[in-house]
């Protein structure tokens, strides 16, 4: 299957590329850069020298990816742009994986609110969020577009949602501390993410209001049918990759077996979660460069919390991976094809 990706020469873009040329299923056939038209793909990459299989950047119009005989783009894009890409290759049958929040959030005004002006609306009612190992069996037959969740979220949902849905937890006085590698932030020319200004150096940011407070939560309710608030207090750490998560939340039963076994029923079968045992946290170094996401919990009699954590490689899990796990459902691939 040909396949393309728009906004390729990105952080997460890049770890796209370089997945996709090493899939069994699918042939890389275009890949999009505005800055890079023309330019050998291993010239603006060069971890991809010897396999970039003569590759280059090509323009990114839309109309002319739509025309083209690609069955389905990844689209690496920042929000608002995403949109516009989406309404072309949509009306062409094309088939979309979309990595940024433009179709993540189904209701129009909360995306007002986070994000601006949505240049796609008529396209929401058609995306589907795609969180796999949380997401329903219909997807697949309903889907012309899909909303890969964001890297935050994935590690937020992945060891929430069972929990809640069994009755667990409760839905009030989630706390959520979550520490993100730099890359996370993007490719950009500002001073706050200059080697000088993060190596050694970690801080909250956007509290209170950062953007995917409002995927977390549509997707909390949708997922238990019951609304639910958290405190979401997000850092950024002195690392290249990665994203490390403590959630604080009330206990309803004070046995973490109880906890354990629920993950276990919802994820035994799951290949890209692994829950690791009570009181071995996981850690970023870990998971980089898988799609893995590790999960661990412990309960606190002192407080009746349990602290959960989680780890994932924010471009993996968090992004390009976890959009490769989404086309290989979708397509019939092995889950696991390309991905590690």
């Amino acid at each position: 299957m040909k396949v393309g990706i728009v906004g390729a020469s990105g952080y997460t873009g890049e770890v796209l590329v370089q997945l996709l040329l090493g899939h069994p299923q699918v042939e890389l056939v275009a890949v999009t850069s505005r800055t890079h038209v023309g330019k050998p793909l291993a010239k603006v990459i060069p971890a991809l020298r010897g396999i970039d299989q003569g590759l280059c950047f090509v323009d990114s119009d839309p109309a002319n990816l739509a025309a083209s005989d690609v069955a389905l783009f990844f689209l690496a894009l920042p929000h608002g742009a995403a949109a516009t890409y989406a309404k072309a290759l949509v009306a062409a049958g094309k088939k979309i994986i979309d990595l940024s929040a433009d179709f993540r959030i189904t209701d129009l005004a909360i995306y007002q609110n986070y994000y601006g002006e949505h240049h796609a609306p008529e396209l929401i009612k058609e995306a589907r969020y795609v969180l796999p190992e949380i997401a329903s069996s219909t997807w697949m037959s309903e889907a012309k577009l899909v909303a890969a969740p964001g890297c935050y979220p994935t590690s937020i949902l992945v060891p929430l949602v069972p929990l809640l849905k069994a009755g667990i937890i409760a839905h009030e006085h989630i706390v959520v501390n979550s520490f993100s590698g730099v890359s996370g932030a993007g490719k950009k020319l500002d001073e706050a993410y200059l080697f000088v200004e993060r190596a050694e150096s970690a801080k909250a940011y956007s509290l209170t209001k950062h953007r995917h407070l409002a995927e977390v939560e549509e997707q909390l309710a949708q997922q238990t049918g019951v609304s639910t608030v958290i405190q979401f207090n997000p850092h950024l750490a002195p690392m290249r990759r990665g994203i490390a998560t403590t959630i604080t939340v009330p206990a309803l039963t004070p046995d973490v077996n109880e906890l354990y076994a629920v993950w276990e029923q919802a994820y035994g079968q799951a290949v890209f979660v692994e829950v690791l045992p009570s009181g071995e946290t996981p850690d970023t170094a870990h998971v980089v460069g898988t799609n893995r996401i590790d999960i661990s919990a412990v309960y606190d009699p002192r407080t009746n919390n349990f602290v959960i954590t989680s780890a994932e490689d924010n471009l993996m899990k968090g992004a390009g991976g976890q959009a490769v796990q989404i086309m290989n459902l979708w397509c019939g691939f092995p889950e696991t094809a390309g991905l590690v």
